[in-house]
Parts: C-alpha cells; sequence; structure tokens
C-alpha cells in the first residue's frame, strides 16, 4: 500500500517538502491519544528476545532512527509510536542556521538511495532544549542527540562552539553524539584528524561532566566512510584512549561509484545515503570491531533496508543498528518488518540474545585465519 501510495504521491513531490508533510502527519497521529495507542500496536509490536542493553540503558531492541530525520526534537514520540528503539536527534548546532539553499535533497530511486546537502538546517541548540525540556513523554525511548558545528564558526573555534551545545543538551540527551563526519558543512571533516579530535573530544566529556552532575552522559562521534583504513584504526584508538561509551559508523559518503540513476542526479554534490553505501559502512564497522572488540559500543548506519541488513550490521560487531534513507522508500510499517525479521533470525541462529550475537562474524574470521596461519 506504501509503495503505491509512494509512487502517485510523494514521489512526484519535491523530497524536502515530502519530508516535511510525513512528519507533520506523524506528529499529528502521535497527538491524538486513541489513534496513537492503535498506531503504537499495529506499527511497534515489541519481542522480547530483541531486548537491548548500550551504554547502561535499556532499550526494546536494537534498531533506531539514525540522525537526520527529526532535527528539532519535535516528533520524538510519533517516531517511538512507528517502533524506533531508539531516536537520534538532530544534528544541532550551538547558532540557528537556515542550511544550505534549496533544492538540497535529492532522491535516487534506481539506486534507493538519497543525497542530501541540507547544511545542518536545525533551529539552534537553545531552543531544541528548551523544547527536550518541555517535552512530556507519552512512549518511552532513548533519545540520542547529535551536535556539529555551526557553519560560520572557523574550525578554529570549533571545540567551543560543541561545547555551547553540550552545555546547553547533555542534560537532556541519554546520549551524546560528537557529528565530525558530514560533507555538507565546509571543513568538519578535517576535524575527524585525530589530533583535531582528541581536544573537541576531550572538552565535550568535560563539559557533559560540569553540566550534568547526577550522571554520566554516554559520549558518541561519529565518523565518515570514507576514511582510510589507518584513520579509521586511529579514530578507534583515540576512542579508547579517551574513554568514550561508542563510534556511529557511518555517516554518509561523497563516492558515487556503481549507481544506476542519471547523471543529473549523481552529479549532485552533497552526501550520498541509502543502499549504495551498505558495503562500505559494513567494512568500516567489521574494522572498528576488530580494533576495540567490547571495549566500545558500536552502532552501525548506512545502507540498512532490511532485517538482514541489521542482521549483519550486529554479527559485524554493532550493539545499536540506524536506518534512514530506507524509511522514506518502506515507510511507517519499515520498523515492524525489521523487528519480525531480526527476531526470526535470531530465533534460528545459535545464539540465545543478541549480545553473543555482536561481532560473532569477525570473532569467527578472525579464528579461522588463526586456524589457517597455524596450519601453513
Amino acid at each position: 500500500m506504501y509503495q503505491l501510495f509512494f509512487s502517485l504521491f510523494f514521489k512526484r513531490m519535491d523530497p524536502e517538502a515530502a519530508h516535511h508533510l510525513a512528519f507533520r502527519w506523524i506528529r499529528l497521529l502521535a497527538r491524538i491519544p486513541v489513534l496513537r495507542t492503535y498506531a503504537a500496536a499495529v506499527l511497534a509490536p515489541r519481542h522480547q528476545e530483541l531486548r537491548t542493553e548500550a551504554f547502561g540503558l535499556r532499550m526494546h531492541g536494537p534498531f533506531g532512527l539514525a540522525a537526520g530525520f527529526d532535527k528539532n526534537a519535535s516528533g520524538i514520540d510519533g517516531l517511538a509510536m512507528l517502533g524506533f528503539d531508539h531516536v537520534e536527534i538532530g544534528t544541532v548546532t550551538a547558532m540557528a542556521q537556515p542550511g544550505n539553499p534549496k533544492q538540497r535533497l535529492f532522491r535516487l530511486i534506481a539506486d534507493r538511495a538519497l543525497i542530501n546537502r541540507m547544511g545542518f538546517n536545525n533551529d539552534g541548540s537553545a531552543e531544541v532544549a528548551r523544547r527536550l525540556g518541555e517535552r512530556r513523554e507519552v512512549f518511552r525511548t532513548v533519545v540520542g542527540v547529535n551536535i556539529g558545528k555551526t557553519k560560520i564558526v572557523p574550525e578554529a573555534e570549533a571545540a567551543a562552539d560543541y561545547v555551547t551545545s553540550t552545555e546547553r543538551l547533555a542534560r537532556h540527551a541519554d546520549y551524546l553524539v560528537v557529528n565530525v563526519s558530514s560533507p555538507n558543512t565546509p571543513g568538519l571533516r578535517n576535524l575527524q584528524a585525530t589530533e583535531v579530535l582528541r581536544p573537541l573530544l576531550t572538552a565535550v566529556r568535560e563539559a557533559a561532566d560540569r553540566t550534568e552532575t547526577r550522571r554520566r552522559v554516554p559520549l558518541l562521534v561519529k565518523i565518515a566512510p570514507d576514511l582510510a583504513d589507518e584513520d579509521i584504526d586511529a579514530v578507534a584508538d583515540l576512542a579508547v584512549e579517551l574513554g568514550l561509551d561508542g563510534i556511529i559508523a557511518t555517516n554518509t559518503t561523497i563516492a558515487r561509484e556503481g549507481l544506476a540513476s542519471p547523471a543529473e542526479l549523481t552529479a549532485e554534490t552533497g552526501g550520498l545515503s541509502g543502499a549504495p553505501l551498505k558495503d562500505r559502512s559494513l567494512q568500516v564497522l567489521r574494522r572498528l570491531y576488530a580494533r576495540v572488540g567490547d571495549r566500545i559500543t558500536l552502532v552501525g548506519v548506512g545502507g540498512v533496508e532490511t532485517a538482514e541488513d541489521a542482521w549483519q550490521r550486529i554479527l559485524a560487531g554493532a550493539t545499536l543498528v540506524q536506518g534512514y534513507s530506507a524509511f522514506v522508500y518502506q515507510g511507517p510499517f519499515w520498523s515492524r518488518a525489521v523487528h519480525k525479521g531480526l527476531a526470526a533470525r535470531l530465533k534460528s541462529s545459535p545464539y540465545a540474545t543478541l549480545a553473543e550475537a555482536v561481532g560473532a562474524g569477525v570473532r569467527a574470521d578472525a579464528a579461522g585465519a588463526t586456524t589457517e596461519e597455524t596450519a601453513a
């Protein structure tokens, strides 16, 4: 039904306008008690075997909505109603900003992908903090807060910019994400270099600790899929050194190889997300797990469309899995389908719990390599 609706209606709309319309409907439905209860019962059935713990937080399952859909914390309960086990809001910057000029979001339907150059359009961390502080929780869900650099702030002052957002938002975040990997803010990806990233993450950690004294706010960093392998290793080592709680792998890519969509679309600048990102994102995740093991929680995102995709992320080392682009193409029943498929996949596996499955594929490969080396 959704596929027909998408073809007849959303496909003909500007992608950003379609997003705002769909999100408005989700928020409206969540405000009507009878309808939201019914919608949650249909769209968000809970599977006890999928219960997950990450960062000391208990979740209904491992599958959440990645940052970018709800930039301003305006529809968390509506998204929880659809079945997402955690919702990551943002990216939020210290100052409100309109983002890049429109048109800035493009559908690559033939590739089941999106290109965006939104540019961190958001209401600013002060307004988002106010909204989070006034939120009356309808559905219990874990809320991550993703923060980035304000566009007009020079790279040299980036740490102070992130600290401002941290001081405003840390008390409202179940976990906090430092985004240094979007391709749509000039110079942002330069912050992934460890000599720059170390003082930035240290400053954010200190700001979170002095702002929220009742608990330790989990801190994660989100990295790009376009990093060289040695840079991925360097970020992994830095995360262990600083005692970070997690790494999110990965953000969108600037690569354009192997796309089937028309050249006028693939030539658009911005970050590519969706199915074409699947293989590289999984490679990065596996490399991270091989480097850090169970010392840091990993979140797998990028090209996740099906329960099998989510399962492969778990075997590659992800405790949590996120998606976004497939939501556009598959609609409100997407989360339900992923949960149902994950529960079936776990039942048919040799693992009693999801926690046992995390990293099993990487460990098996390592054991196989060791056995082959010994035999040789």
